[in-house]
């Protein structure tokens, strides 16, 4: 396995475990060589999961629509950040970068 996908929120979360468990999967995805691919954000859980990935030495790949670049806070210290035109293109990128797919707590987007 090369990559996971996680979908997860782009806010903290309701619990302060929730952002406790996404930096432990980023750093265990980093740890065992896989790369992370998620929805771009600097922020709540997928920032979590994206900083705590990097700093641990993984490749991070984040995938974000242009309408949600300021909204969600693009994630500005990603060496791989692409920008796409529409939600179903998010997904399918992510899709085709990714073996697997991992689902923590998020919104409707999660959902």
């Amino acid at each position: 396995m090369r990559r996971l996908c996680v979908f997860c929120g782009s806010s903290p979360g309701v619990h302060a475990e929730y952002r406790e468990v996404a930096a432990g999967l980023g750093r265990l995805l980093a740890q065992r060589g896989i790369g992370l691919v998620y929805g771009g954000a600097s922020v709540g859980l997928m920032g979590a999961v994206a900083d705590a990935a990097q700093q641990a030495g993984g490749e991070v790949i984040g995938v974000i629509p242009r309408s949600l670049v300021d909204r969600e806070v693009a994630h500005g210290g990603l060496s791989d950040l692409r920008v796409v035109g529409s939600m179903h293109e998010r997904k399918a990128l992510m899709a085709e970068l990714s073996d697997g797919f991992i689902a923590l707590p998020g919104g409707i987007g999660t959902f």
